[in-house]
């Protein structure tokens, strides 16, 4: 991407952004961790069905109850008010929102509130390809959520799961449980650009990770991830300059 005669707007993060993504993302493991060492880790789906839930598709449904188990996961942390992570405030999101919950954290030394906007992504464990390569947001979303506000942290939550059927001995019907078996989390702007590609099939194209089961990082600044989003955009086969000058002016990425 070549920015020459352009006056395009340059985001500067924090000084303390490394820092402050590496709490919240340690914080999150941390909850999860006390969650599968205390056993809290399972869902238990309970139907009037005599055979169980059709296992060959239950990654369907898998994604939203996942979610909702995270969302109720860190509302009961945040109700403790003393908790030891800091976590102070928990949103759960719209469903078309860029993300699916909003955490804040309270980081001790400093008082500093961090806001983490968090997108949860449900695999199966036992369905190869299950969720491997999801959609993230919205390119044009994004981008703009960067420019707006250069430390806008955005994590994606990996949560793995297995489900299986158990007969429920008062009912005499078999219950779906879905155990959560493993989980990442992971700061979009430091996926690494291998790891990050485009799809413009969907509006201004949505940003996908190639496989979410294997990330690795590469440390970048808000500007230089502004930059991969645009080379990723501008290098489709179905984008032009000017449809980035377009979205660009739309979302005033540009100064007047």
């Amino acid at each position: 991407m070549n920015y020459d005669g352009i006056n395009i707007k340059i985001p500067e993060e924090s000084p303390t952004y490394k820092e402050d993504s590496r709490f919240v993302i340690s914080q999150i493991m941390a909850i999860l961790d006390k969650r599968a060492e205390v056993g809290d880790n399972k869902i238990v789906i309970n139907t009037n069905l005599k055979n169980g839930l059709p296992l060959e598709n239950i990654n369907k449904i898998a994604g939203p109850v996942c979610e909702a188990w995270a969302g109720e996961v860190f509302s009961g942390i945040r109700d403790n008010m003393n908790n030891e992570y800091g976590l102070i405030n928990v949103e759960a999101q719209e469903r078309l929102g860029m993300s699916d919950i909003i955490l804040q954290f309270r980081k001790k030394k400093d008082s500093m509130v961090l806001t983490a906007n968090v997108d949860v992504k449900a695999t199966a464990n036992d369905i190869p390809g299950s969720g491997k390569g999801p959609n993230i947001t919205s390119f044009s979303r994004i981008r703009t959520a960067y420019v707006n506000d250069p430390d806008f942290l955005f994590i994606i939550l990996s949560l793995k799961h297995k489900v299986y059927s158990q007969r429920n001995e008062q009912t005499g019907l078999v219950d779906g449980i879905m155990d959560i078996v493993g989980y990442n989390a992971y700061d979009l702007k430091y996926v690494s650009d291998a790891d990050i590609s485009y799809n413009p099939a969907l509006g201004t194209g949505q940003i996908q990770i190639k496989d979410i089961h294997y990330i690795t990082y590469q440390e970048r600044t808000t500007w230089q991830m502004c930059q991969l989003l645009d080379e990723k955009y501008i290098h489709s086969t179905r984008r032009t300059l000017d449809d980035w000058m377009r979205e660009a002016r739309k979302n005033k990425w540009i100064k007047d």
